[in-house]
C-alpha cells in the first residue's frame, strides 16, 4: 500500500500509472503535478488523481513513491526543483524512453537521493497523450525495465518494482547503456523513420493524392507518427549517439536494396524479404530464439 503517491505528467503514462495504482486498491491518495493546470484540471476531473500539489515540501514530503512521467527534456529541471523537498524515505521512478541521460541528470540534479531513485522504462507508449489517453489497463502483461543504480537501496528498487508490477506489468532490468542501445534500434529508430516518411509526403506538392490513396500498409507504418513530437524531440536528442549508429546500419541495408533494384536483382530482394518475413512472423507468435 503506497499511502502517497506523486506524480510530475498525468498523461498517457503518468495518468495510467495512477489509475491501476488505484484500481489495485494500491494507493492511499494520488497527487498530481504539472505545467499545465487544464491537464491537471481534467485529471482530477476524470479520477486520474485526487488532488492538484506543487514542486513543494508539502506535495513531496510524505510522498511514498514520486514518478516522473514528462519528456526526458524536462527531468533534469523538475529534479533540482525536487532536491530541497523530498522525504528520506520516498521511492523516485521514471517513465522516460531513455535512460543515460536521465542517470546523468540524477547524479546532478538529486546527488543525495540517488539511492532512492530507481529509473525505469514502461514499454507502453502510444500514439495519443494527454490525461483522457490514460487507462488503468496501459500496464497489464506489458514490459517495464529498471535500470537500477549501484547505489540503488534494496528496498527503493522493490518499491518501484512492486508499483509497476502492481500496474499488471511485467518488470525487467538491463544497465542504462544496453537499455539506450537496444532501444534505439526497436523504438526510437522505427519512430525516426515513420515521421521522416509522413514529413516528406506532406512537403509534396501534390500530398492530396498520396494521402487519398495510402491504406492499411500507410496506416500500420506510420501509425506511430501521430506521437507527441515534443516527447520523441527530446529522446531523439538524448539518445543520438546511439541512435546515429542505428540510422548509419539502417542506411547500410537501404543501399544494399537500392543496389539489388539498380541491378534487377530480384534474388536478392526475395532473400530479405524472406527472412525479415520469417523473424517478424517469430517474434509475432513468440517463437523467436
Amino acid at each position: 500500500m503506497l499511502d502517497k503517491v506523486v506524480i510530475f505528467g498525468v498523461g498517457l503514462i503518468g495518468g495510467s500509472f495512477a489509475l491501476a495504482l488505484k484500481q489495485a486498491g494500491a494507493a492511499g491518495q494520488v497527487i498530481g503535478v504539472g505545467r499545465s493546470q487544464a491537464t491537471l484540471e481534467e485529471a482530477l476531473r476524470l479520477g486520474i488523481i485526487d488532488r492538484i500539489g506543487a514542486c513543494d515540501a508539502a506535495t513531496l514530503g510524505d510522498a511514498d513513491i514520486v514518478l516522473l512521467a514528462t519528456p526526458v527534456g524536462q527531468m533534469p529541471a523538475l529534479m533540482q526543483a525536487m532536491a530541497p523537498h523530498l522525504g528520506p524515505q520516498v521511492a523516485i521512478t521514471d517513465g522516460g524512453s531513455t535512460k543515460g541521460d536521465v542517470v546523468a541528470a540524477i547524479y546532478r540534479n538529486l546527488p543525495r537521493h540517488c539511492p532512492r531513485f530507481v529509473p525505469a522504462h514502461p514499454i507502453a507508449g502510444a500514439e495519443n497523450s494527454g490525461a483522457a489517453a490514460a487507462k488503468a489497463d496501459l500496464y497489464v502483461s506489458r514490459k517495464v525495465v529498471l535500470t537500477p543504480l549501484p547505489e540503488n537501496d534494496a528496498d527503493a528498487i522493490e518499491r518501484v518494482r512492486a508499483a509497476w508490477a502492481t500496474c499488471g506489468a511485467s518488470v525487467h532490468e538491463m544497465p542504462p547503456s544496453r537499455h539506450d542501445q537496444v532501444f534505439a534500434a526497436v523504438s526510437h529508430l522505427p519512430h525516426l523513420l515513420s515521421f521522416a516518411l509522413v514529413h516528406d509526403l506532406a512537403q509534396r506538392e501534390n500530398r492530396e493524392e498520396f494521402f487519398r490513396f495510402a491504406a492499411s500498409g500507410f496506416r500500420d507504418f506510420t501509425r506511430i507518427a501521430a506521437s507527441h513530437p515534443e516527447m520523441w524531440r527530446d529522446i531523439c536528442i538524448a539518445n543520438k549517439t546511439a541512435l546515429l549508429g542505428e540510422l548509419e546500419q539502417y542506411q547500410r541495408q537501404l543501399e544494399e536494396l537500392r543496389q539489388a533494384l539498380l541491378d534487377d536483382d530480384a534474388a536478392a530482394l526475395e532473400a530479405v524479404f524472406a527472412e525479415a518475413r520469417t523473424v517478424r512472423r517469430a517474434w509475432d507468435e513468440g517463437t523467436l530464439v
